[in-house]
């Protein structure tokens, strides 16, 4: 009895780390919602397929919506300051209802008004993820930043990426199928020269396996660094709670239920080689987003619920944060903790603090 006592006061941690996860009051969405991010741990946005966004200035207690755009499906949303931001919508031609053809949205008054954005190059389709990179360089011989923001998409294909080296004020589009990826579905980047995409490898997802792509140069070439070697497979979302440690869902359509294990891709060498950890052997799962809070503790949004570790990977626990979360954020606090923020059918928070 007291070795079982003593095996509870173990497990404790991590069922307490998964019940913190608290529903935010939001708008009731019947689908997956897509995107969330913040600039500081108070200060965020949210977009949904309903062609609405939506904003917070206290933490996700409140939620105003800043903006609708009928037709429009946003996808992804990032921003640079409280005020600069973008938006990219999926695109025509993949879900019903959508009518809207143009990739990206901007704004300048902290998202209550977008405008078009407007590119140089092959006619991008639609968008399924955007990254930000502050960069620093000398300036009349004083110390500045510039962002560098990244655009891939889309689910369905084309594989497209967009990239604007000025904070958003010029952009040029680049076609990525000539280097494997088919579909962009995540990007990360390190900086303005390396980084990372989820990918797949077939426009048609029965011949598809899941592909991660690297590059060196900025976006001009991609290497091959990882690819599954099952069909109906494509990568989706990726975290990296380090340079060396990273994960990506592996996102599985096959319709045969005796394919039931699902994976996760991690990397503990900086992406130069991955292997693929197992999640769960249920053919009824799907795979959306991750977040990494170090290299050992981490979350995995899915239908149809969501997953939690705290050992890398090597055990999985079922996480209470609701139903296809399809991105999680991490915000660093004053205090030296973080505050999570997961989005899919609905928005829920996590507020974790560094113990003293």
């Amino acid at each position: 009895m007291r070795n079982l006592f003593y095996s509870f006061l173990l497990l404790l941690p991590l069922f307490s780390h998964a019940q913190t996860w608290q529903k935010q009051s939001t708008d009731p969405y019947r689908g997956k919602q897509d995107d969330i991010c913040f600039i500081t741990p108070n200060q965020g946005w949210y977009v949904n397929g309903a062609g609405k966004i939506y904003g917070t200035r206290d933490g996700g207690q409140h939620w105003q919506k800043l903006f609708e755009k009928p037709g429009t499906f946003f996808r992804c949303v990032a921003f640079i300051d409280s005020l600069r931001g973008f938006a990219g919508n999926i695109g025509t031609q993949y879900f019903p209802g959508v009518t809207d053809t143009i990739p990206l949205y901007g704004t300048r008054d902290g998202g209550r008004s977008w405008q078009p954005v407007k590119y140089s190059g092959p006619t991008v389709t639609g968008l399924c993820a955007l990254d930000v990179v502050k960069e620093q360089f000398i300036n009349a011989g004083n110390i500045d930043y510039r962002y560098h923001i990244f655009g891939g998409g889309r689910v369905g294909g084309p594989g497209f990426l967009l990239h604007s080296p000025d904070n958003g004020t010029t952009w040029t589009s680049r076609d990525l199928r000539p280097f494997g990826a088919q579909y962009i579905l995540d990007i990360k980047m390190f900086s303005a020269r390396e980084g990372f995409i989820c990918a797949s490898s077939s426009p048609e997802v029965e011949k598809s396996n899941a592909l991660i792509l690297s590059t060196k140069d900025g976006g001009q070439t991609w290497q091959k660094r990882y690819q599954s070697n099952r069909p109906f497979e494509i990568t989706w979302k990726q975290s990296w709670p380090s340079r060396k440690v990273g994960y990506v869902t592996v996102q599985s359509y096959n319709p045969d239920t005796l394919v039931a294990q699902r994976y996760v891709a991690k990397t503990t060498n900086g992406g130069k080689t991955w292997k693929e950890i197992p999640l769960v052997k249920n053919a009824k799962v799907r795979e959306f987003g991750v977040g990494f809070a170090d290299e050992k503790t981490g979350w995995v949004g899915a239908a149809p619920h969501g997953f939690g570790t705290r050992d890398g990977g090597k055990t999985w626990e079922k996480v209470d944060f609701g139903n296809a979360v399809n991105k999680i954020r991490l915000v660093k606090t004053p205090d030296g903790g973080y505050v999570a923020y997961a989005i899919g059918v609905g928005v829920y928070k996590l507020i974790a603090r560094t113990p003293k």
